[in-house]
């Protein structure tokens, strides 16, 4: 319970602070533990460095504010305590690869690592916590449109991905949010919500209509992503449910995860 604790605040910690120039170091004295120690939990429940978590978080922030907020890549740079736009632009490649400068005319979709809030259970193991994104921001579109349809996506064998290379794994993520970026369109809502699980709020009501787009995605499986030279063929799995007209995040985030689980059978 106390690892779960320390790991939540440190979370919230730099969500609080994803402007300021904040250390590792500061971060583990807020949470009042070694920096050591908190390095073992970022790893041991998230896979990853503090600092990873940070620039990953701060790069879906800076997609925001440059697709919705209408930010330019200097403004954003800036407002990141990055002290060169050409830093800042590096550091976006590795998140997006592309430039940040491009962009807008690419993607609709800016959530590639959204806020993760940790759901804990008495006597769990802090690794099996259960991650939850954070969908306040959706919530008044999933309002508007109950029983709309939902389109539910996962990567067929990630971990044969990740075994070869985790940013072989990142590639892949990418790869299947910008397929189904690309068929969303604008009235359309794309969501990550799992490792490599995204859901399309298609806001759509006809079945056949939403199938359509799941299938347009789908004809894209077995398409490769190119990696160190060589390439590798990509496929996704797709469920689909629908918003239920009782709205609560943790029974909608089941179901998605549910939708995902029955297909994969």
């Amino acid at each position: 319970m106390k690892n779960f604790m320390i790991l939540t605040e440190s979370i919230n910690y730099i969500e609080q602070n994803l402007c300021e120039s904040i250390t590792r170091q500061e971060i583990a004295d807020h949470c009042y533990v070694s920096l050591s120690m908190l390095e073992k939990l970022f790893n041991y429940a998230l896979n990853m460095s503090i600092k990873t978590y940070i620039t990953r978080r701060r790069m879906t922030l800076a997609a925001y504010d440059i697709l919705i907020e209408g930010m330019s890549v200097t403004e954003v740079a800036m407002k990141l305590q990055f002290n060169s736009v050409e830093v800042f632009t590096r550091a976006f490649k590795r998140i997006w690869m592309i430039n940040p400068s491009d962009f807008t005319s690419r993607w609709k979709f800016t959530g590639i690592f959204p806020k993760i809030n940790y759901e804990y259970k008495k006597g769990e193991e802090l690794y099996m916590a259960r991650k939850k994104v954070d969908m306040s921001e959706a919530y008044d579109y999933l309002k508007d449109r109950k029983d709309s349809y939902v389109l539910c996506f996962d990567i067929q064998q990630l971990m044969k991905f990740n075994h070869i290379s985790e940013k072989l794994g990142d590639l892949a993520i990418l790869e299947e949010a910008s397929r189904i970026d690309h068929a969303a369109t604008d009235d359309m809502l794309t969501m990550r919500i799992g490792g490599d699980e995204f859901a399309l709020l298609t806001g759509l009501y006809e079945e056949d209509k939403a199938k359509a787009i799941m299938n347009d995605i789908l004809k894209q499986n077995g398409n490769s992503i190119s990696f160190e030279g060589k390439k590798y063929p990509l496929s996704l799995w797709c469920g689909i449910t629908k918003i239920p007209q009782s709205l609560r995040y943790s029974g909608l985030l089941n179901d998605l995860h549910q939708t995902i689980i029955r297909v994969k059978k």
